[in-house]
């Protein structure tokens, strides 16, 4: 019951928070958006290659 009740806190402090952060954040600038946008496809492919091998047993 308890784990209940943090999940549901937890769950309700997001749909209050998010929607604050996405109305008063600063917008990044394009090049920061492209600077960004360089790294997120390489790190995604370095995820799913530790991700293999940890479901091969390579990485403990």
């Amino acid at each position: 019951m308890t784990l209940m009740l943090i999940l549901s806190g937890l769950f309700l402090a997001l749909l209050v928070v998010i929607p604050l952060i996405e109305r008063y954040a600063p917008q990044p600038s394009t090049e920061t958006q492209n600077k960004l946008s360089r790294w997120i496809l390489p790190l995604v492919a370095v995820g799913l290659v530790l991700a293999m091998l940890r479901q091969c047993g390579a990485i403990p």
